[in-house]
């Protein structure tokens, strides 16, 4: 369990995507997922450096012509942001078969109300 409240997008990141991918067990093997499951809580706290906030722009295309859409990461953080969070350690996984598995493995919560969800399984903290 990692709380994201005032930790760096990029930091928080990589840290989370290491732990999908168990580098950090002495067994790691890059062809098996031998990963942990993590969760994360508070999203909504995280921050960005520089001028991030005001210039990283979300793309996506609908398909036709003329469908490309834009979405500020200022109004992403607003609406969704637990995606903002899984997209930057979804980016950071090796994109191989394992990707989709290693993915399931990862819950995103904005506040800590999703917390409660997990008290069974003993979560642990961690500090990043």
């Amino acid at each position: 369990m990692l709380n994201a409240d005032g930790q760096v997008l990029g930091r928080l990141a990589t840290r989370v995507a290491s732990l999908l991918m168990g580098k950090d067990k002495p067994a790691f093997t890059p062809y098996l997922d031998c990963g942990d499951h993590v969760v994360i809580i508070n999203a909504e706290k995280i921050r960005l450096t520089g001028n991030k906030i005001d210039q990283k722009i979300y793309y996506h295309h609908s398909g036709h012509p003329g469908g490309l859409k834009e979405i500020p990461i200022r109004r992403r953080m607003q609406t969704r942001p637990t995606e903002v969070l899984r997209d930057a350690v979804l980016g950071m996984l090796p994109k191989n078969k394992l990707r989709a598995k290693r993915a399931r493995k990862l819950r995103i919560y904005a506040g800590e109300s999703g917390l409660a969800r997990h008290a069974g399984q003993n979560p642990k903290p961690l500090a990043l």
